[in-house]
């Protein structure tokens, strides 16, 4: 019989695990404070345990954290952390330093199905999805590093996969960020990025987790996106946009646009202006990313006055745009740089 890893577990279902081994609830609590406060993940050294209950708990459960297989600092200052499991997949976290924040960028597959043209992860293809427990793993991985009196503030899903098609498990993680008796983050410092997956939104919708949603949007007509994005063949542009104007936004919350600048391809004036209208009506902010390049990717980078100018033409027109020039690019960690090899 498999073990079952406690990082899958709510609190709540940590606690009714025990209650089925004849200990009282509370010590579910114990557990879990264990492993989200103190970093223990050794059921031997949770000392307020009573012996019988972390033997029979270990024939059960076990809390497994992935291997830290490397991690590569970049001169920017932020890190690539790669997360190997015990099936020989692997993915890879980004830590990324900014003032005061610091935000951990965590993936959800293993690769991506989805195959965006200008992204380096869906060269791979999908291998398999996460469980919630190897999403949560590489948090409490990435936090084991840390100096002391340095904590995680943010946490972005923009790492390797597509969140939303890997839905149970992200939702299952995002209730363990944001649970007081587990990591305790405010949903307000959580961003779940999206290929556009309009059925799984409006699932989201009405899930009152209340994170921030990021959708990938990278073209402002159906035709070109088409072609970047095949997930557009599904779920067209207006078909998007009607599930976005849908979604619940929390009271001065705003659902973020990227739009990923690929030289002569979508920078024009007329996408500028084009993408401000398509946005008109929904508490919008726009995050330009100018692309990150890779080894057969195709596409370039637009020349920075180009990249200026269309934010400019965002700014005109009312709407909340900033360039994010990513972070980690000389160590292949930048958006849409991500890609891991399986081995066995």
């Amino acid at each position: 019989m498999s073990l079952t890893n406690l990082l899958d577990l709510l609190p709540v279902e940590i606690e009714s695990l025990v209650e089925s081994l004849g200990a009282p609830r509370y010590r579910g609590r114990q557990i879990a404070d264990w492993i989200y406060r103190k970093g223990v993940t050794d059921l031997d050294r949770m000392t307020n345990l009573p012996r019988e209950l972390r033997e029979a708990l270990a024939e059960r459960a076990s809390v497994d954290v992935p291997a830290v297989e490397r991690r590569t600092p970049s001169q920017d200052g932020s890190q690539k952390f790669v997360f190997r499991f015990a099936d020989g997949a692997r993915v890879q976290s980004v830590l990324m330093p900014d003032g005061d924040r610091l935000t951990l960028c965590v993936s959800t597959q293993v690769g991506c199905g989805f195959g965006c043209a200008f992204c380096l992860t869906g060269a791979m293809g999908l291998d398999r999805n996460l469980t919630t427990g190897e999403i949560i793993g590489q948090v409490l991985g990435v936090v084991r590093t840390l100096p002391a009196g340095q904590r995680l503030t943010h946490i972005v899903y923009m790492g390797m996969g597509e969140p939303l098609a890997n839905y149970r498990a992200t939702v299952g993680s995002l209730r363990l960020l944001t649970d007081p008796q587990a990591l305790g983050f405010s949903p307000r410092r959580i961003t779940v990025s999206t290929v556009g997956l309009v059925s799984a939104i409006e699932r989201l919708a009405h899930q009152d987790l209340r994170v921030n949603l990021a959708i990938s949007l990278h073209a402002t007509d159906n035709e070109t996106r088409n072609r970047l994005m095949p997930v557009n063949k599904g779920f067209a542009i207006e078909e998007l946009l009607a599930a976005c104007r849908r979604f619940p936004l929390p009271f001065r919350q705003r659902m973020t646009f990227e739009y990923v600048l690929l030289d002569r391809v979508n920078d024009s004036p007329e996408d500028a202006r084009r993408l401000a209208r398509l946005l008109e009506g929904i508490r919008a902010k726009i995050n330009l990313i100018p692309f990150n390049d890779w080894p057969g990717a195709g596409f370039s980078r637009p020349p920075v006055p180009r990249i200026l100018a269309f934010q400019q033409t965002l700014l005109e027109r009312g709407i909340t745009a900033t360039v994010r020039w990513s972070k980690g690019e000389d160590i292949g960690a930048a958006c849409g740089q991500l890609s891991e090899a399986v081995v066995a």
